[in-house]
């Protein structure tokens, strides 16, 4: 089994030991996705955030985490079950995977993590120099209280087979990418190449789900008067786009790149943003 994934690296064509070890990420993502299917886990939760938009629509850069969100909120969600039907697809792979869920039952995101320190002795991987102490940490996230409003799409992926992912479409996407930009207490160079990218796409996010995120959690979560309209929205993204330090959002994203899409990092700056939100607001729909 290590042969498909073996090919499956050799198809990224990595030019240095970040992304050998980002392409490693990623086929590591792809097989948990196909065991959360095996696992029936797209029957009561959608697959979001930017390591969705990577996998299933080409997303120009890696991603770290898996993050999913519940499609009717259940407090008693538990990984456990899921879990042990991912670790078996890995097994089956050849992979020697922990799978661990964090108890954190009174918290509205769930986290799991998969630790895998088998990969590396197994395939002819540079960054690891077959060194089994070299652990590769793959993140799930799930919101067990989903913000109202939210649109599912279906895609068929075929690595490592065939298998169906249930996920939310762009513009549900894009809105929780926005209340991101807006609510996140740290600067994430990511969020911003994401918004960039959405935009690029024709993208308009669905403002109901920003709102209903909105006042689930973040600086808005108390004003009953919230109403997110087009206005609203350009007048805090710029806000926030004149807040940020754009040295340290490069150097958040860079890692994450190619060579040849980190040049267009140098334009990155308040401007430029800026431009690219004028662009956002003039595709609103009719």
């Amino acid at each position: 089994m290590n042969e498909i994934i073996q090919n499956r690296l050799a198809s990224y064509n990595a030019i240095n030991d970040v992304e050998v070890e980002n392409a490693t990420k990623e086929i590591i993502q792809e097989i948990a996705l196909y065991g959360l299917w095996r696992a029936k886990f797209f029957e009561v939760a959608v697959f979001q955030g930017g390591t969705s938009l990577r996998i299933l629509h080409k997303l120009p850069r890696f991603s770290e985490y898996l993050d999913f969100m519940l499609l009717k909120p259940d407090p008693k969600f538990d990984w456990a079950p899921f879990l042990k039907i991912l670790k078996e697809t890995f097994e089956e792979y050849g992979l020697q995977p922990q799978a661990i869920s964090k108890e954190q039952m009174d918290k509205r995101v769930r986290n799991a993590v998969i630790k895998e320190n088998s990969i590396a002795n197994q395939l002819d991987l540079s960054f690891g120099n077959r060194d089994s102490r070299k652990i590769l940490k793959v993140k799930l996230e799930i919101d067990v209280e989903p913000p109202a409003h939210s649109i599912d799409a279906f895609t068929y992926l075929d690595f490592p087979v065939d298998f169906e992912v249930r996920h939310q479409d762009l513009a549900s996407n894009f809105a929780l990418k926005i209340h991101a930009l807006l609510c996140r207490e740290y600067i994430k160079g990511r969020d911003w190449y994401d918004f960039s990218w959405y935009v690029a796409q024709g993208t308009f996010p669905i403002l109901p789900h920003l709102q209903a995120a909105l006042r689930q959690f973040g600086p808005w979560t108390d004003d009953e008067t919230l109403a997110v309209n087009v206005e609203w929205l350009q007048t805090e993204m710029t806000k926030r786009i004149q807040s940020i330090d754009w040295d340290e959002a490069r150097k958040d994203v860079n890692r994450f790149l190619r060579p040849t899409e980190a040049e267009s990092l140098n334009l990155w700056g308040s401007r430029f943003f800026e431009s690219k939100l004028n662009r956002l607001v003039n595709m609103l729909p009719s």
